[in-house]
């Protein structure tokens, strides 16, 4: 069973960066609004394919909580009925939790993807719970981390839902984000608690304190890179989603922090790079580490000097999560090669 906990465990970590790549396309597609309630899709399990649909027609079926676009605005239905050759109201209530009424099928089936690939990550996440009981003598925190990535699984649940109830209020969605980016690390932290660590990992002086700077430097940069999105979020509402030369118009002081902050990325991880080869310590994840840095700087200059070319903002968001998963696991790596050292 153990082993089967490894093998779920990795599952999981595959499929968090699946459902964070989907989360990114769907804000680059401004498809967040696609099923405008949650956790159902216009009160459907499967979402429609056609506005015929989700309107209003005579001598048909209709299921309480199902949703219909009447006059530009939602109406949810209060029983099950069939209706008849005139429109009554008495059997709709209006949608409250917000005001957008818009149909587009493409909108509405990649966020229903969307949500797909988080109940398909639940379900390793499960396994990996139950599996996890089995190490509970032999290491409780394994069993302890297992239960608190399904609490945090849950609380994911809840922000999707506050951030559709919200109408995508850009606040919302980038804590929706950060909590993404902890369950990560939590499923980092499981893998690894339950590898087996290379013999060819050595301890050195300063290694944890400056991978773990690392970290800390790449995690307070995807924040700021998160306010950036906030800012340009705001600028798609107020300009368009055409007018893509002029979102950097009038930039807030996060953009040009972020973009500078980037040479002390580069600089901090380079100076890494030497003390790892110099004293050949081995850890050859760290090769990712500079090749990700590297990516992440060609679709950062790509977005602000190239009028944010299709596919940059998932990519760029997509390259920072590999990258402070492989910083976060370096952490890890050099925290138990040190053990390792003074247990010997």
């Amino acid at each position: 069973m153990k082993l089967y906990f490894g093998k779920a465990a990795k599952t999981s970590l595959v499929l968090i960066y699946i459902v964070i790549a989907a989360g990114a396309i769907v804000r680059m597609t401004g498809s967040g609004m696609g099923c405008p309630d949650w956790p159902r899709c216009f009160g459907n399990f499967i979402p429609p394919t056609d506005i015929s649909e989700i309107v209003w027609t005579s001598d048909r079926e209709f299921n309480k909580g199902q949703v219909i676009i009447v006059e530009e605005a939602l109406q949810v239905a209060n029983k099950d009925f069939r209706t008849a050759s005139v429109y009554n109201p008495n059997n709709w209530e209006p949608y409250t939790k917000h005001e957008y009424a818009t149909f587009n099928p493409v909108h509405t089936w990649i966020e229903y993807i969307n949500r797909l690939a988080t109940v398909l990550l639940g379900i390793p996440m499960l396994l990996m719970l139950l599996f996890s009981f089995w190490w509970y003598k032999k290491d409780k925190v394994v069993t302890f981390v297992s239960i608190l990535t399904i609490v945090i699984l849950g609380l994911q649940a809840v922000l999707g839902k506050l951030v559709v109830d919200t109408n995508l209020k850009p606040t919302m969605i980038s804590v929706h984000l950060i909590l993404a980016l902890v369950l990560l690390f939590m499923l980092l932290f499981l893998v690894h608690r339950t590898s087996i660590q290379s013999a060819s990992l050595k301890s050195n002086k300063n290694l944890i304190t400056l991978f773990t700077a690392a970290f800390t430097i790449t995690f307070i940069q995807i924040v700021m890179g998160i306010q950036v999105r906030q800012f340009i979020d705001i600028q798609i509402d107020t300009l368009g989603e055409e007018a893509k030369s002029l979102w950097l118009q009038n930039a807030t002081i996060q953009f040009y922090v972020h973009r500078s902050f980037s040479i002390l990325v580069v600089l901090f991880n380079v100076y890494i790079a030497h003390r790892i080869y110099k004293y050949n310590l081995g850890y050859t994840k760290f090769n990712w580490t500079l090749v990700l840095i590297l990516a992440n700087i060609v679709t950062g200059v790509a977005m602000s000097y190239l009028n944010f070319p299709f596919a940059s903002q998932p990519l760029h968001l997509v390259l920072a999560s590999l990258l402070i998963g492989v910083q976060f696991y370096l952490v890890l790596e050099a925290i138990k090669a040190k053990r390792n050292l003074k247990t010997l």
